[in-house]
């Protein structure tokens, strides 16, 4: 049944990634003229994938935390496969951000010519600490992996292997407790730095005092919980098809830990969400009000309620609970878990795009919409085919890449894997 999975989900991403690249070429070849963003709405469908992902990601990575520093053993074997997901996710993230820029080749100014009072500034500079560290840490995880795999294996694999090693030969057990030293090192500075990098993305909207619907203390805090759901949540799907599943047991009582953690910051997101919208509404202050309204009732009602609160929530929350909670353990359906999971991390798109478009759509000075004619002056917004065919190869680009880690890295040990 799971290699049934994993081949369709290749199918998927092959597909995805042949039919988004003519998105990609309209990018290059027309720039930003096939969206339908513009001066008014300056951010859409790429800004709310990129912090979609960028929250799967650092999701991801902060569960790393719990195998190499909280030391919970019974997620010791899914340590490296948390990390790249974490990683596979950054990628695809930094992508959406980089199409969304008007001179994307310039991107590199961020880092050589800093304003150290902006936050973009302190995003680039975080991205680029946090990208090292998962580099680092993916090493020293895979190191002794590495060593075996190139010297027992043939062929492209054992020479990728041999080349990521750079020269590593020692698997001592003097060198395994160094690594889990260091590991646990790496771990302990990725927290504050995942905290402050996707703490940071909310600050980007919270920071806007122009708009009172980001314009809020909390709105970095939402982000990190909504990171820890979407991605915990993406984590415990992969895992289900991809990880260690050889001991039944035990996988299953990793299942049910992993769906107890997602069902619980699932809840508090929900509960974030609820109070986010209760004071808005009863303040009626237009600009907070105006946006929740059209998130709720407005033309794309069916997002919030249907997508978001029907598939992301309701539903998971009781297979969750029916699974991973209330059924005693032997009973648990690790399926019904990942499948529940699933729902969460996808629809989690939801979430981010009701972030970002209904903030835009209200008119900062009353008749603005009427003062001025042209293309990009209109406060509606639906993106364009060019647009998701984009979105599409970049979540695309991103499967693929993680596909073709696994395959190739010793991300998951043979020897955990069930023979299907």
């Amino acid at each position: 049944m799971k290699k049934q999975i994993a081949s369709l989900i290749w199918l998927i991403a092959i597909i995805g990634f042949v039919i988004g690249c003519y998105g990609i070429y309209q990018r290059f070849a027309f720039g930003h003229r096939l969206t339908d963003y513009g001066s008014y709405i300056p951010w859409g469908l790429w800004v709310a994938t990129y912090i979609y992902f960028i929250g799967l990601s650092a999701g991801s990575f902060l569960l790393s935390t719990l195998v190499y520093v909280v030391k919970i053993e019974k997620l010791e074997k899914i340590g490296k496969l948390s990390l790249f997901t974490a990683f596979g996710c950054l990628i695809a993230a930094l992508i959406s951000i980089w199409l969304d820029l008007g001179h994307e080749f310039r991107v590199y100014r961020v880092i050589l010519h800093p304003n150290f009072k902006s936050m973009m500034s302190w995003m680039g500079i975080l991205y680029s600490s946090y990208f090292v560290v998962i580099l680092f840490e993916l090493w020293f995880a895979m190191r002794v992996d590495l060593i075996k795999t190139a010297s027992i294996g043939t062929g492209l694999i054992a020479a990728v292997c041999r080349f990521l090693a750079l020269g590593s030969s020692d698997t001592s057990d003097k060198s395994r407790a160094r690594d889990s030293r260091v590991l646990k090192v790496l771990g302990s500075i990725g927290v504050p730095l995942a905290i402050a990098f996707h703490g940071g993305v909310g600050m980007l909207f919270a920071v806007v005092g122009a708009r009172t619907y980001w314009h809020s203390g909390l709105t970095p805090i939402v982000f990190l919980v909504g990171a820890l759901a979407s991605g915990g949540a993406l984590l415990t799907a992969i895992v289900y098809v991809w990880g260690p599943d050889r001991n039944r047991p035990q996988f299953e009582d990793m299942m049910r830990f992993l769906g107890k953690i997602v069902l619980s910051l699932v809840l508090l997101d929900l509960l974030f969400e609820i109070s986010e919208y209760f004071v808005g509404m009863y303040a009626g202050i237009p600009d907070e009000a105006i946006p929740i309204k059209a998130v709720l009732f407005g033309h794309y009602w069916y997002v919030f309620w249907v997508v978001h609160v029907l598939f992301g929530v309701i539903v998971p929350v009781w297979i969750f609970t029916r699974n991973a909670v209330s059924r005693p353990v032997g009973k648990t359906s690790p399926g019904a878990i990942a499948f529940a999971a699933l729902l969460v991390a996808v629809t989690f798109m939801a979430l981010r795009l009701n972030i970002v478009i209904p903030a835009q759509i209200n008119p900062e000075i009353e008749g603005l919409q009427y003062a001025f004619m042209g293309p990009g002056l209109n406060y509606t917004y639906l993106p364009t085919v060019s647009e998701w065919l984009v979105t599409i190869w970049i979540a695309s680009f991103g499967l693929l890449l993680f596909l073709i880690g696994y395959n190739v890295l010793p991300i998951v040990n043979k020897d955990d894997k069930e023979v299907a």
